[in-house]
């Protein structure tokens, strides 16, 4: 299935107050199809927040799911649900937000308001999969946060290297009950599955797989069904959908408020009408000392955002600084950046 990119979106002055309470995110390809002229951004719309079960719903795809696995150098192995075969088996789901088959309709990656891009596993979400596994990155005892986090890949990792929790954040309640919260029980029940294969990548150098093609006769092999309630690692988790705005006044009520030492997220700042919310969100939710990695594009085409204005409107606000991790040269560059709150006087 192809989407629509090229969202005709007015670019607006990186400035305080551009936005209405609205946290919507989003996950871009690189490659898109032409715009079918449905993909115009509401502004103003703000999704509600909700807390959301880890047990399993209706219409729940994990059991006998069609799934993919990835790895990268010596993290575990990661497992997500085909989305191919997601998409194909959308009738079948409970999706109170129809998303799936408005964006089968629509051929869209994003209905603003709507639907965020979720659904999709996107390039610098492996861009920073792979700087984590450079950076040696243990995450162990540390409180983390998946901000925009899809199909989870990113907090998933986190929690198998040693986070004590982590919260999971997606716009979609759809992304988080059918996808998000699938994947992480598909990789919370098989620990021992993961440490033989942390042995066998120690000695043959840990490359990424190659993700399988799907054809029409030939699926991906379907993950064997494990015990559900066999899975302490789920205990760890919280999965939260909305937008950032309602997100973080749900946080707020909570005494103490949360705070995570490690906030990650993946191609979060494609529209600039959005970062005041973002960077708010960032403000109050990252512990003192914390750090925020970004995985972005250095440009969305036909939306306007993309990490030069990013770090304007950062270096505008003065909280926090922010450094380059890694500058992709192929392509579209991609970029992982990290940010962290800047030392003032007397602190």
């Amino acid at each position: 299935m192809s989407f629509c990119f090229n969202f005709d979106v007015p670019i607006s002055p990186v400035t305080k107050g551009n936005v209405d309470g609205n946290g919507m995110q989003n996950k871009k390809k690189g490659n898109a199809a032409k715009s079918t002229g449905d993909c115009v951004p509401q502004m103003g719309l703000v999704k509600p927040a909700k807390e959301h079960s880890p047990l399993p719903g209706p219409g729940f795809p994990l059991l006998d799911a069609v799934t993919e696995t990835v790895t990268i150098g010596t993290l575990p192995p990661l497992h997500f649900v085909n989305e191919t075969v997601f998409e194909r088996t959308a009738a079948e789901r409970e999706d109170e937000e129809k998303i799936l088959t408005r964006t089968a309709e629509q051929r869209s990656d994003l209905i603003s308001g709507v639907y965020e891009g979720g659904l999709k596993v996107w390039e610098c979400t492996y861009d920073l999969l792979e700087l984590i596994e450079k950076e040696g990155e243990t995450f162990t005892g540390k409180a983390v946060l998946d901000l925009g986090c899809g199909a989870g890949l990113l907090g998933i990792v986190a929690l198998k290297r040693g986070a004590r929790l982590v919260h999971f954040q997606d716009y979609n309640s759809t992304v988080i009950e059918q996808l998000t919260v699938a994947n992480v029980i598909l990789n919370c029940g098989d620990e021992e599955e993961d440490d033989s294969d942390d042995e066998e990548r120690g000695k043959g150098g840990g490359k990424m797989k190659a993700k399988q093609d799907l054809k029409e006769d030939t699926p991906p092999p379907k993950k064997r069904s494990i015990d559900r309630t066999q899975r302490p690692l789920l205990t760890k988790c919280r999965f939260f959908s909305g937008d950032w705005s309602t997100f973080l006044d749900l946080l707020i009520k909570e005494d103490p408020l949360p705070k995570f030492d490690i906030i990650l997220t993946s191609e979060t700042i494609y529209n600039i009408d959005y970062y005041p919310v973002l960077h708010k969100t960032l403000e109050k939710l990252l512990a003192p000392g914390g750090l925020v990695y970004l995985a972005t594009k250095s440009h969305y085409f036909g939306v306007g955002g993309g990490l030069h204005l990013f770090e304007t409107f950062v270096e505008q606000e003065g909280i926090f600084s922010l450094d380059r991790l890694w500058d992709g040269e192929e392509g579209l560059q991609r970029h992982v950046v990290v940010l962290r709150f800047k030392i003032t006087k007397g602190s």
